[in-house]
């Protein structure tokens, strides 16, 4: 498990690297409702706060290889590039081609695989080997979930304090980081929103262990994750309470909902938490959400709202 001191040392080394996004409230959610959007961040995602806190552990010039279907992959890149690092990232076929783009301009040489059939951590391993590089995990590792974590650090600290902290659910690097950090200031609660295709951590919360589920089948590609990650297994399986679904017409509904309300442009995993919220699955007096990310071009934004 991961404790409070890791996240206050991931803080550590973010301080002046990531943005310390605004918070931001809807009267129309509730008046004890406050949103972290981390759209806003670096690179477009919360991602920067894990990736960058695990390659400045690394010596400087490493090689390093990480595989992501877009938001992982852009803050490797962009952390490589401000510490010297050489970045190889495996992207699947699939992946929006506006993240793809992002992680080349950061400077990152991409591999593609085919994410339905092929085994990206297998792939990605053999990579490592052949480049004598090590492996950044999009969620599964201590020093990702750490500076995961800073974001729910941040939102405490800035509009604090919450009875209950909600996050969306993919590996499940920022609900444990969250966890950590929040459960030891204070919160009481803290909920994980999954998409209904892909409920493997509700699974797992209700049978006790790891449950595997095929890639699922959701707009929401940043949470296109197969089980929790054995790290982020063992703190958020400890300190985390719940794990709720929305489906895709929800997430759709949100994304509309952050545009037009908030003036805010959410991707649709970014926007489980706002969906979970709306659809009455989180009670509580006093709320924070975390926007995950904002990494959606134009044409997939306007494709998504018009169905």
């Amino acid at each position: 498990m991961i404790t409070a001191d890791d996240v206050r040392a991931a803080a550590r080394v973010l301080d002046g690297v990531a943005h310390r996004t605004p918070v931001v409230r809807s009267r129309t959610l509730g008046d004890g409702i406050v949103l972290k959007p981390e759209n806003l961040q670096r690179a477009g995602s919360f991602k920067i706060r894990g990736a960058f806190n695990m390659i400045s552990s690394l010596p400087r010039g490493a090689n390093v290889v990480a595989f992501s279907s877009g938001n992982h992959a852009q803050a490797v890149a962009l952390a490589s590039q401000l510490l010297g690092a050489h970045a190889t990232i495996l992207m699947p076929t699939d992946a929006p081609e506006l993240k793809l783009a992002a992680t080349k301009g950061y400077g990152a040489e991409v591999v593609t695989y085919d994410r339905y059939t092929e085994d990206r951590v297998a792939i990605a391993a053999a990579l490592a080997a052949e480049r004598d590089a090590a492996v950044v995990p999009p969620f599964d590792h201590p020093l990702i979930m750490a500076g995961a974590g800073t974001a729910a650090l941040e939102l405490i600290e800035d509009a604090g304090p919450f009875d209950t902290i909600v996050t969306p659910v993919g590996g499940g690097g920022l609900v444990s980081g969250t966890a950590a950090i929040a459960k030891a200031l204070g919160v009481t609660r803290i909920v994980g929103v999954e998409p209904e295709a892909g409920n493997d951590w509700q699974r797992s919360l209700v049978s006790g262990e790891i449950v595997s589920i095929p890639v699922p089948r959701t707009i929401a590609d940043g949470l296109q994750t197969t089980g929790p990650g054995v790290h982020t297994w063992a703190t958020g399986s400890q300190l985390v309470d719940e794990i709720v679904t929305v489906s895709d017409a929800q997430l759709v509904e949100s994304m509309r909902f952050s545009f037009e309300r908030l003036k805010l442009v959410v991707e649709p995993s970014g926007a489980a938490g706002v969906a979970a919220v709306r659809a009455g699955l989180v009670p509580g007096e006093r709320i924070g959400v975390v926007i995950s990310g904002g990494n959606v071009d134009a044409a997939r934004f306007a494709q998504l709202l018009q169905t």
